[in-house]
């Protein structure tokens, strides 16, 4: 076919879809070049593939020219009959022909996809109503197993035959994960310092794959979890996430894999995969095609060399000759460590290749003893909780290098594990590990702890030799002075030159006591800084005598307290305010309770009314703070009847008690004019809105009249009086009446009550029976069980009350109470 007829083809097909990418029309010149080149890359790609089943056949003969003994000729005769007897493609038979023969990691992903296979071939005929539908399955099965080991293998060939990483992600997109649904591959080389560098990819646009050429260390990506996770990262959706990667903006919500490439326990980098949509969770079988991919990457980025920038020298890494040399020449103990793989070619310890001069073990072990062993034998606690094993193998496996301070080290001596505290650095250099720990020793530990105790409690040393005069500071006493910590330590005879005047006397009293007495002494004094700051310092000393008695030298410490000092000072001054403001709430609460006293005494001369007992009591609040405006009154009018009210005023102090008496004496004058209680009580209201500066209280006024034995009586918002007659006990029917003060005027409904011979009436405020835990109501109930059962008096009736009164809000209380003869 000639090319002219090549393009009409693809022209014709370009009408038939009726979309023209270019928006060209077929049949122009522009048109037709674009058609050639869509198809000669159609055949470029087909020729591409041929050639790697080719060489997949040619691997299939050599195979079978070692296994018949025969010659080329014959095996390929040989392997032409046998596909035909197979009745599968040369290309599938020579696939499953090198995967007997291999027994490779390609292989074990092939022998998965057979035993799937085989699973659904025997799956029964109940799988469709005639059987049809099994085998029908297990023939497509048989077809995916066949296509996935051709895929596998010629993506094995593929990269094989490229001459760089961006020839095999090539190769990997196309041959092998197209068609599990990815849309795009990066390949990552793993740098010694944990950097990640795109060394290969495909399906990214060029410009999106140049700006991620580079991801420097500790940087979070896709490709970073999956250099960290030994087992890989499969991510649904990359938006997920919140990870940056390569192609986030083409594929924001796409599924995104991360498999390490490692070989022999080291990791040389990362394979990612992009799919266009959400990944959902994947079959075994298909994770460990991706496994066998990750390792054929892992060959080629095994012989990865990165490329040099202009003018930069190529990094040579040291070898273990030169790690010995290294190690030898720092003062920490450290061993050189390298890989120890098993028959298999996996990691299964490091061996101790090279111990350093410094070398200090925790068991007290010799050099040559613990040289050349195995680490798990010479150390096999490293596998334990301290994990260093697992921290060395990291190390080996990434490039990243690890760091830890108060390691526990464990070792085995005679099986007593002896332990020591350590602080562990590891490092990768080349093919080698280089462990360096430091052992802690005891009394830098506790110079360490001595050291954070004087800057914690700013507390500054100091030792002067008398003889000498050679003056030693630690360097928080030149901090404490305000000192350079170059300039020369103040003697002690000059101390009253840094200090206030005014405590002179004071330094000179502890001078005379520790060098002229030689006792231990200590002063506090003001310390006056070259930078003009004043600082509250004790000094406490003792003095070091020789052989001979002499004085020798003497020690001590200085420090600031002017924390503590300005906190005395405060404490003092918040003392004597608390104190005086306490003597002045005393005072008050003292002239309180002597007006309150005065206008109402807890015990009054009873009322004497022909035919009827009155009896009053007043307790006050059991705390003097809580003196309030409680009230009550029991006249006789001239008109012969007999005023009982009692009354609560909102609030408790002086100004509760005054308003108290206004309303009292308002309501005593009031009473001599003969109106009802409801008037009275408009007028008292009245009263405490406009002449009592606003306050609001709540009362209960009646009207006794002896000759017809009835109460007039009406309520501002206060509890109603409680009949007592015969066994039962009930409150009076509640007349409507607002708390007195609450507005300007107000209107209050009257209620007359018939009392007979026996009968006892009783008025109180809310300090009888109020509690914090229950309500009115049930405070109430308790009331009337508590005043049924009547004594031979008044006044034990009304003492029994106060007795039993279960009130716990130490208010001060009122009770009125009246019986009739």
């Amino acid at each position: 076919m000639s090319a002219s007829e090549g393009a009409g083809e693809t022209a014709g097909d370009v009408r038939r879809d009726g979309s023209d990418p270019v928006g060209l029309t077929p049949l122009s010149p522009v048109g037709r070049l674009a058609a050639t080149v869509d198809r000669l890359s159609r055949e470029v790609r087909a020729a591409q593939a041929e050639a790697e089943g080719r060489a997949l056949i040619e691997l299939a003969k050599g195979i079978l020219v070692a296994r018949l003994g025969c010659g080329p000729a014959e095996a390929a005769r040989q392997l032409a009959e046998l596909a035909e007897q197979s009745q599968v493609t040369p290309l599938e038979f020579a696939v499953d022909v090198i995967n007997q023969a291999a027994r490779d990691r390609v292989s074990e992903v092939t022998d998965a996809f057979l035993a799937a296979t085989a699973a659904v071939r025997t799956a029964g005929p109940d799988e469709g109503p005639d059987g049809g539908g099994t085998a029908g399955a297990g023939a497509a099965a048989e077809a995916v197993a066949d296509s996935a080991a051709v895929r596998l293998r010629a993506a094995e060939s593929g990269a094989l035959a490229a001459d760089d990483t961006q020839a095999v992600a090539d190769a990997l997109l196309e041959q092998a994960l197209r068609p599990l649904g990815a849309v795009a591959v990066a390949i990552w080389a793993a740098g010694y310092d944990g950097s990640l560098t795109l060394v290969g990819s495909a399906g990214f646009p060029p410009a999106e794959a140049a700006r991620w050429r580079y991801v420097p260390p500790d940087v979070a990506t896709v490709a970073r979890c999956g250099l960290t996770e030994r087992s890989g990262q499969w991510f649904a959706s990359l938006a997920g996430t919140g990870l940056p990667s390569v192609g986030r903006h083409q594929y924001p919500d796409g599924g995104r894999v991360a498999v390490p490439a490692g070989t022999g326990g080291r990791i040389h980098g990362v394979l990612e995969i992009v799919w266009p949509v959400p990944l959902a969770p994947q079959p075994p079988q298909v994770v460990r095609q991706v496994e066998a991919l990750a390792e054929l990457c892992a060959h080629t980025l095994e012989s990865y060399t990165p490329p040099r920038e202009p003018g930069q020298e190529p990094r040579v890494m040291p070898d273990a000759v030169e790690l010995m040399d290294l190690a030898d020449g720092l003062h920490d103990p450290a061993l050189v460590l390298v890989p120890h793989l098993d028959a298999a070619g996996q990691l299964a310890d490091f061996r101790i290749q090279h111990v350093n001069k410094r070398f200090m073990d925790p068991a007290g072990r010799p050099r040559a003893v613990v040289g050349g062993a195995l680490l798990l034998e010479a150390y096999p606690m490293a596998a334990g909780d301290s994990e260093l094993f697992r921290s060395v193998e990291r190390v080996y496996a990434t490039g990243e290098p690890f760091r830890a301070r108060h390691m526990n080290l464990t070792a085995l001596v005679d099986q007593v594990p002896l332990s020591a505290v350590a602080d562990i650095s590891v490092s990768r250099h080349g093919n080698a590990v280089l462990l360096i720990w430091r052992i802690e020793d005891e009394t830098a530990r506790l110079a360490s702890l001595l050291q954070h105790a004087q800057r914690l409690g700013r507390i500054g040393g100091f030792e002067e030799n008398l003889l000498t005069g050679e003056i030693t500071w630690n360097g928080q006493l030149f901090d404490l002075y305000g000192r350079p910590r170059t300039s020369t330590p103040v003697p002690l005879e000059e101390l009253a030159a840094h200090a206030h005047p005014d405590d002179a006397v004071a330094i000179g009293r502890f001078l005379r006591t520790l060098l002229h007495h030689r006792r231990p002494a200590s002063a506090a004094f003001r310390l006056r800084r070259p930078d003009g700051v004043t600082r509250h310092v004790r000094v406490v000393a003792e003095p070091v005598l020789d052989t001979d008695d002499r004085l020798l030298l003497v020690r001590g410490a200085c420090q600031d307290i002017s924390a503590q000092h300005w906190t005395e000072v405060a404490l003092a001054a918040t003392r004597d305010q608390l104190a005086h403001t306490e003597q002045q709430a005393v005072e008050r609460a003292r002239l309180t309770l002597q007006l309150q006293h005065a206008i109402m005494p807890p015990e009054q001369t009873p009322l004497r009314v022909p035919g009827l007992q009155v009896a009053v009591r007043y307790r006050p609040a059991e705390t003097e703070q809580l003196v309030g405006g409680d009230w009550y009154d029991a006249v006789m009018l001239p008109s012969g009847r007999v005023l009982l009210c009692v009354g609560d005023v909102a609030g408790h102090g002086i100004e509760a008690a005054t308003s108290m008496v206004v309303l009292r004496n308002a309501l005593r004058g009031l009473a001599v004019t003969g109106a009802g209680p409801g008037q009275l009580l408009s007028w008292l209201n009245i009263v405490a809105h406009h002449l009592t500066g606003g306050v609001t209280a709540t009362a209960v006024c009646g009207l006794y009249d002896p000759a017809r034995r009835t109460l007039r009586w009406a309520r501002a918002g206060h509890l109603p009086p409680v009949l007592v007659r015969g066994p039962g006990a009930r409150p009076l029917p509640l007349v409507r009446g607002m708390l007195l003060g609450a507005v300007a005027e107000a209107a209050y409904e009257e209620a007359e009550a018939q009392l007979a011979a026996g009968d006892t009436l009783l008025m109180y405020t809310d300090g009888l029976i109020e509690r914090r835990d229950r309500p009115v109501e049930e405070a109430l109930t308790q009331l009337l069980s508590t005043v049924r059962p009547t004594p031979n008096t008044l006044d034990q009736h009304l003492d029994r009350l106060l007795t039993y009164s279960r009130s716990d809000t130490d208010d001060d209380t009122c009770l009125v109470g009246i019986r009739v003869g």
